[in-house]
Order: structure tokens, then sequence, then C-alpha cells
């Protein structure tokens, strides 16, 4: 995750699988349907695209004009785009897939089952405020973000309603405590949010991991995400991203994920294994790029090879730019190598040079691999 993962991003990323389980009442009460929503939902995460529009049709011919349809549209439009980048033509569907969701939603406050239209609400809401992040389109972020905040306070009066609520709860309780401490500029705005709790917040995203519907996958990333990048903890993180490479191995974002927590924990034979059979399967260029880079840390670090992984490091830094602010921390893995590659050639403005740029490009800086 680049340094586009803000505070509010990592509060509110979870809804975008959240809201395709919470829709309305007969699919949660149908054991077929839901059954089959999360069979779909199985099949969006391993790249199985087609088998997940099978299902997003059946479910349709059920329910037909229901919200959880253009969810799970949407949520297949931005994994087989991964990254979705503007102005991609698979933009325009995908906003109008979650639009329509948050359509189909708004002003039904007075039903009875009002809990799981707002959970349907908070997921088309939270899957365009996780793309409008990933792009940096503040100016379509911030309006959406100011509308969706007070859904969010609503949500805590059904956090007992469903399992994977303790997804949301648990980002809350973490985040509202942590992000302040690592971003001390936020502190004066945090203190006007309801106090969390770091320690509750980690053991109810555990328990949405052991216990959720379809929260799984989310739920694993982002404690790996935790433990790297705000713990340091990259032996804990460590068990969960291979837990999340198990579930989906087709999914080359979570093997991304894998890959660099196996590479920060020095189990380098293990990781180039992995990077080996990537190399010859994969046809994601994002992750061809991601590759590179790794292939320049394994160099540098198992091999000592400097100058091959320069060469690593330059190809990966150029092919990364294409997809912009997807790339920003990946880059910086790369920049963090040829600073230190040029303090052992003692290039000194080098050094220099290629170690600013990192930081530039990353809001984590402790993870750098310089140990």
């Amino acid at each position: 995750m680049s340094n586009r993962s803000t505070f509010l991003i990592r509060f509110l990323i979870f809804w975008y699988l959240l809201g395709s389980t919470t829709v309305q009442g007969q699919i949660l009460k149908d054991t077929s349907s839901l059954s089959l929503l999360k069979k779909g939902v199985d099949y969006i995460y391993n790249f199985r695209f087609d088998d997940a529009r099978d299902i997003a049709v059946k479910l349709d011919n059920v329910f037909p004009g229901h919200p959880v349809v253009h969810l799970l549209n949407g949520m297949i439009i931005y994994w087989e785009n991964f990254p979705l980048i503007p102005p991609s033509p698979a933009c325009i569907s995908y906003e109008n897939e979650m639009r329509e969701c948050i359509r189909l939603c708004d002003g039904r406050s007075d039903l009875p089952d009002y809990a799981e239209y707002l959970l349907s609400n908070l997921g088309g809401r939270g899957m365009l405020l996780l793309y409008y992040a990933d792009n940096n389109l503040s100016d379509d972020l911030i309006p959406l973000a100011k509308t969706t905040y007070g859904y969010i306070r609503q949500a805590f009066d059904y956090s007992s309603s469903y399992n994977d609520f303790c997804y949301f709860t648990g980002l809350y309780n973490y985040y509202r405590e942590a992000y302040p401490d690592a971003h001390p500029i936020y502190k004066v705005v945090a203190f006007l949010f309801p106090k969390g709790d770091r320690s509750k917040g980690l053991d109810e995203i555990l328990l949405a991991a052991n216990n959720s519907i379809v929260m799984k996958a989310e739920s694993y990333s982002i404690l790996s995400f935790i433990f790297i990048h705000y713990e340091n903890n990259y032996l804990k993180a460590y068990d969960y991203s291979k837990s999340l490479y198990e579930l989906y191995p087709a999914n080359p974002s979570y093997t991304a994920s894998y890959i660099n927590n196996m590479l920060l924990v020095k189990k380098y034979d293990q990781a180039e294994n992995i990077i080996r059979a990537s190399e010859k399967e994969t046809t994601n260029s994002y992750f061809q790029a991601q590759l590179s880079i790794f292939n320049g840390i394994l160099q540098e670090k198992k091999y000592s090879n400097n100058r091959l992984a320069q060469k690593y490091y330059f190809k990966g830094i150029n092919d990364i730019s294409e997809f912009k602010y997807f790339g920003d921390e990946y880059a910086a893995y790369a920049y963090f190598g040829l600073s230190r590659i040029s303090d052992i050639d003692s290039d000194k403005r080098n050094r220099k040079t290629y170690r600013k740029k990192a930081l530039d490009l990353t809001n984590y800086k402790k993870v750098n691999f310089d140990d």
C-alpha cells in the first residue's frame, strides 16, 4: 500500500466487500442465495471473473434491481482492471455501478431492515472512496467522505447484527489511536472523534478474520498491513499475508504482499521460488513491475549482486511509473535500494538523492529493507 493510504481510506476501505454481504433481508435469510453470494466473492478475489459474472446474473434473476448486484459488478470491474486508473473506460462503468448502488439505498431509513440498506449504502460509498483515494481524486473524495461519515456513525448502532462488523469496529478502534500517533499533525483532528482502543481493535479484526462471512480476505489483508506499517512486526504480519495468499493464490495483489512480507523477514529462498513461478504465469503489467523491484531486493540482499540489483531497480521504477500513486511505495523500495548501493560505491550525491526520492514517495519510512 502506498502513501495514498490515509486514515480516512483505511477506515473505510473494508466497506467495498462488506456491502456485498449485507443487502436486503431476503438474501441473508435465504441460505442458497447467501451461499451463492459468498461463492461469487471468492471467485472475484481469485480472479475467476467469468464465474463471478455468472453468479451476479443468477442473483439478478432472483432479486432484480437489487443493490448487491451492482456491488458485485463493481468488484468485478475493480479487480479485473486492477489497478483501476483514469481515464480507463472501465472507470466510468465502475462509478456507474457504485452510484446506482448508493441511489438504491439512500432514503430507506424508515424500513424495518434498514441495517442492511445502510451497509449496502456504505459498501458502494466505500468502494468509490477507495477508487478516488487510489487515484488522488480529492475533488471527488472529499464531498463523498463528508456525506459518508454520518452513515458510519449510524453503523455503530448495528454492530451486534453481523460478525463482519467486527472488522469495521476493529478498524475504527485501532486507527483512531494509531494513525494520529504515527502522524501527529492529525492529533487535533482525531480529538474530534470518540476514542478508540488499539489492542481491542486488533482483537476485533482477528475475530472477523476467523468468523466473518466474507470478510476473511480484507481482515487478513489489513492485519498484515497494520503489523508491517504501524507495528513494524514483520513476523506477525507474515502469518496473515501467508494465510491470504493461500486463500487466493491467483490474486497477484495478495501474491505481491506475500512476497514483500517474505523479503522483509528474509525468507529469500521462499520468496524467490514464488517470484520465479509468478514471472512465468502473470500477464499483469503492474505485478510484473513489482516483481522487478522484488528481484532487485533479492539480488542486493541474497546474492550481493549490486550491479544486477540496480538494473532491476531502474526497470521497476520505470515500469511502475505508469501506475502513478499505486506504484509509489514500491518505487520507494527501489530508491532505498539504489541509495544503499550508492553508499557502498561511495557515491554520496546519489545516496542522498535516491534516499530523498524514496522518503518523498512513502509515508512508511521505516519499511525500507535497510536491515
